[in-house]
């Protein structure tokens, strides 16, 4: 499990490799990461945005932004956690996300950026 905390906000990330299969001829490579954020400030928290740099052995970074995460903006009190699973498609067997959250703090009404650590993607054949 990897973890980061900035701000009092804990971030742990597991990931799993999924499978292959081929689309259009190119072989793609199947990931979930399960993310748990936990609140470990005294201020009620919201996640607004999230923000991805997504990088694969084969080709260039690529990045991904939006709206919450999975369709929600979780509003964490202090001591609460929210986790959530999500899915990435690469098309190398080896790749790696790192990112991070805009939130807002409640108390000061400012915003403010989570970091989310490096993890790797990689698949199970590729490890040896």
């Amino acid at each position: 499990m990897i973890q980061q905390v900035t701000k009092g906000i804990k971030i742990s990330v597991l990931t799993k490799y999924e499978g292959a299969f081929l689309k259009n001829n190119v072989p793609h490579y199947a990931f979930r990461y399960t993310i748990r954020i936990d609140n470990q400030s005294k201020d009620v928290v919201q996640l607004l945005n999230r923000h991805w740099k997504i990088m694969e052995s084969n080709r260039r970074p690529h990045y991904v932004e939006g709206s919450g995460v999975i369709g929600k903006k979780p509003i964490l009190k202090s001591g609460a956690t929210h986790t959530y699973q999500s899915n990435c498609l690469l098309t190398s067997p080896i790749g790696a996300m790192k990112g991070y959250y805009t939130m807002v703090n409640y108390t000061s009404t400012e915003e403010f950026e989570v970091e989310i650590p490096v993890f790797k993607l990689a698949a199970t054949f590729a490890l040896n």
